[in-house]
């Protein structure tokens, strides 16, 4: 029996789709392409109504390409909101999913609604995913936040985290196969703690430093709240931790981050960046934004905006709130309308671009090491990325692929920076 893998959503699916890929492949399955296989199972995000449009339009897709296939939808969506099928043949959950061989000869729906859900066991051995530059390690799974716009915990359960023991001997492992960078990923990696031991994830990073591990280990996002001085000093010292963070801060208005469930204030995060920027040289902040959450009006808006403008980050990562049924906020009032997050998006995302040039802007004529990856661009150039995450375009060279490369940054081309291979 063959199977394809279709993933959406966060970092965190990516581990799970290679897991999910894995135990198929032990159990006796064969990865094959979409159009010739017999199963197709899809991974799906369902934080936003975004998500679940990707779900029905790969579906349809999926339909059209390999009509004789059976369409297996797991994840988020799959745990949330089972009754939105999209006319999956197989509906499982998220307790469920790593188990998939032995429901594939079902139809209907077989979610459980548990909220205490192991994390699964970390092997890496076989055949890595493509592209396997940089790794997507799962580390912490699972949320007890509610965030009042957020259905994720509803879909990943109560946090739990993997040994300390256990992602040494992975980092290891990846190390062993090749892998340059990993990311150490998470549901809320705040949350991280060892089961035996209680250890957080400062103390693990501290762990790993000396431990045989990718050269590279980058954090996929950390709550604002959890940057203290002790995480900022190990990573300021540290050789292998990227000087790269990614802040989840929602929005720039007191108001809206109580309604929001957030436990900081917009002056905590200022002092936050300024504590980042004081002990860490070039450190790369970017940071997630919300627009048009519930009574959000224009005055929280310009909060948000001109909290932006004058904080030293590098990019944003820009949503529209998107109503989740289950959640605290779908029943707040008034509703923001869609016009005008439109509006408010667009005018983040332009301050955005603002942002990313200026920080480019930083590092021409510098020397920054980057680690090329194997994707052709215009059949003339690739792509490597530097410790702090800019993106540094050079003439392919496919001698150069996964092998830490010293490159001058000469110009900045529209929104692409052009590097000089040293």
């Amino acid at each position: 029996m063959k199977f394809y893998v279709h993933t959406t959503g966060c970092k965190a699916n990516q581990w799970d789709s290679y897991m999910i890929s894995k135990r198929l492949k032990e159990k006796g399955l064969i990865p094959a392409p979409l159009i010739d296989t017999d199963i197709i199972i899809i991974n799906a995000c369902t934080v936003t109504e975004n998500a679940e449009r990707d779900i029905r339009r790969f579906i349809n897709h999926a339909r059209n390409i390999n009509g004789d296939a059976k369409i297996i939808l797991t994840g988020c969506h799959a745990q949330v909101y089972p009754e939105r099928n999209f006319d999956a043949d197989l509906i499982v959950g998220n307790y469920e999913k790593f188990n998939l061989e032995k429901w594939v000869h079902q139809k209907g729906s077989y979610v459980e609604n548990a909220r205490i859900i192991p994390i699964e066991k970390s092997s890496i051995d076989g055949l890595l995913p493509a592209g396997k530059t940089r790794f997507f390690f799962k580390i912490q799974d699972g949320c007890n936040q509610f965030c009042t716009y957020c259905i994720v915990p509803y879909a990943r359960g109560i946090p739990r985290s993997r040994p300390i023991e256990e992602i040494i001997e992975a980092l290891k492992a990846l190390k062993m196969k090749g892998i340059q960078e990993v990311v150490l990923t998470g549901i809320e990696l705040s949350l991280y703690r060892d089961p035996s031991t209680g250890k957080g994830l400062s103390d693990l990073l501290y762990e790993l430093e000396n431990s045989e591990t990718p050269q590279r280990i980058r954090i996929s996002s950390i709550n604002p709240l959890y940057i203290d001085d002790r995480f900022i000093d190990i990573v300021s010292r540290s050789c292998k931790i990227t000087k790269h963070l990614h802040i989840p801060l929602q929005s720039g208005s007191d108001r809206i981050l109580e309604k929001m469930g957030r436990r900081y204030t917009r002056n905590m995060v200022v002092d936050i960046i300024d504590r980042l920027h004081n002990a860490i040289k070039d450190v790369a902040i970017g940071m997630d934004i919300i627009a048009g959450f519930p009574s959000e009006d224009d005055s929280a808006f310009m909060e948000t905006y001109r909290l932006i403008e004058i904080m030293d980050i590098y990019y944003l990562h820009v949503f529209p709130y998107s109503l989740r049924e289950g959640t605290t906020a779908a029943s707040m009032t008034p509703a923001v309308p869609d016009f005008v997050k439109r509006k408010r998006v667009q005018a983040l995302r332009q301050l955005d671009a603002i942002k990313r040039k200026a920080f480019y802007m930083r590092f021409l004529e510098r020397r920054l090491k980057i680690l090329p990856e194997g994707k052709k661009y215009s059949n003339l150039f690739m792509k490597g990325y530097t410790d702090n995450y800019i993106p540094v375009y050079i003439p392919f060279k496919k001698n150069l692929v996964n092998h830490f490369t010293d490159v001058i940054i000469k110009e900045l081309q529209g929104n692409i920076l052009l590097g000089r291979v040293l």
